[in-house]
């Protein structure tokens, strides 16, 4: 099922002729409106001109998030303060938060996504929509409250924290649909067990899980312990908000990216090359229907590949392969590239411990180290010792058979590494704190 047949199904020709027509109006706009792009235009030699095919994209010069930085906070914005009618940010782990501004149109273009990447998820006008995302700068709450309230089913804002009352409100409103962060899902699950409730008894059916990085055994983790099916949605308050792009409920299998308001690209992190169709790489985005604040060719530093072939679904835009991670969050161990992704996929695979874990990354005698703190469940907590040390030395083998590092295990008892109602906390790198 789709939300908006006439444009989730247009033929791949037409697609890109919309793309081709909707970013030559965007370059003409920015050009006029926003000196950093015509600067950058300028200093790259460009003529907009001469953008006459979605190939010539790639003459045009990145966009940083630094830029962002630089332009704080409304240097980037195409339109008068007075026709911005929200603003967000990025929480920002360093410097200055990344500014975004929606103008009334661009407000209900991200709800009229929204809407359809709920359609793609499953739901449908008389879901219950249990919505966890925060509320507030992040984008994640209101986004996914207009998509609902657009869709027409019956939303309730819960935002994130107070889980006993989350659970309780799913449990007394006949919650259908969940929205949150995927390690949340699995927070609320064990608090639920806790309660002497089995979250597999209530409504819900389906989950809408995105803000931070999982695997598919996360994915099954989820499935199994709520009884749902956990859907993968993207999104990043540069591009939009949460809607850029989600997994159809037919295939789970890649994320359909809107092409009518998107175009992807894949380069290579190193060069910034364009790497050719289905190779991994990192994302860049240009938008090509916003008016707020456009973005050209933005790097994501996500990194993920285009998967050309048809959809079962239907659904004619390409999907983007599922996030292995970023190019800016990699860990280098001892040379060795390292996705903290990679680690959760063998430890969730492995029974007797919880998808919990923390990865601390230390450098002793100029050495990097690698410590993996992972949950043991009751059962294993309670074994002998000897059952526990078989367990640390199976997860130091399948690492160094994945990534070809030694690293040292450490199993902790259930419940003891800090659950979060955000982005979970994965990585502690002390090598910052010796620079």
């Amino acid at each position: 099922m789709t939300w908006n047949d006439e444009f989730e199904t247009l033929p791949r020709e037409a697609l890109e002729s919309l793309q081709l027509k909707r970013l030559q109006q965007t370059l003409q706009r920015v050009n006029a409106t926003v000196p950093f792009y015509r600067e950058s235009f300028r200093k790259a030699n460009v003529n907009l001109d001469q953008i006459r095919s979605l190939k010539d994209l790639q003459r045009l010069p990145f966009t940083l998030k630094q830029d962002m930085r630089d332009n704080y906070p409304y240097g980037l914005f195409a339109v008068p303060l007075e026709q911005i009618v929200r603003i967000h940010a990025s929480s920002g782990t360093t410097g200055k938060p990344t500014v975004v501004g929606y103008t009334r149109r661009d407000i209900d273009m991200w709800s009229e996504l929204m809407a359809r990447s709920f359609v793609a998820a499953g739901a449908h006008k008389g879901d219950v929509i249990h919505n966890a995302y925060g509320y507030g700068l992040f984008t994640g709450g209101l986004g996914a409250h207009y998509g609902a309230e657009k869709l027409g089913a019956s939303v309730i804002p819960m935002s994130g924290g107070n889980t006993k009352k989350q659970i309780m409100i799913m449990q007394d409103f006949g919650s259908t649909v969940l929205t949150c962060t995927p390690s949340y899902s699995l927070y609320l699950a064990e608090a639920a067990a806790e309660e002497g409730i089995n979250i597999r008894d209530l409504k819900l059916r389906v989950g809408v899980f995105g803000a931070e990085p999982w695997t598919e055994e996360i994915r099954q983790e989820i499935e199994s312990k709520l009884g749902i099916k956990a859907i993968d949605i993207y999104g990043l308050s540069e591009i939009l908000g949460p809607g850029v792009a989600i997994e159809c409920i037919e295939a789970q299998k890649g994320l359909h990216i809107w092409e009518d308001h998107f175009i992807p690209e894949i380069i290579n992190p190193d060069s910034g090359d364009v790497l050719p169709l289905g190779e991994k790489g990192e994302l860049v985005i240009t938008t090509i229907t916003k008016e707020g604040i456009p973005m050209i060719r933005y790097r994501t530093r996500d990194i993920t590949r285009l998967i050309p072939e048809p959809c079962i679904c239907g659904r004619t835009h390409m999907r983007l392969e599922r996030m292995s991670g970023r190019s800016d969050d990699m860990l280098i161990i001892r040379g060795v590239n390292v996705f903290p992704s990679q680690i959760e996929s063998v430890l969730v695979a492995i029974d007797g411990i919880e998808p919990h874990y923390m990865l601390i990354v230390d450098r002793e005698d100029n050495l990097d180290t690698l410590e993996i703190q992972v949950e043991v469940n009751e059962k294993t907590f309670s074994d002998e010792i000897k059952v526990l040390q078989v367990l640390s030395a199976r997860i130091r083998k399948e690492i160094k058979d994945l990534l070809g590092i030694t690293c040292k295990v450490r199993l902790v008892e259930p419940k003891t590494i800090a659950r979060s109602e955000g982005k979970a906390k994965r990585v502690i790198d002390k090598r910052l704190d010796r620079q």
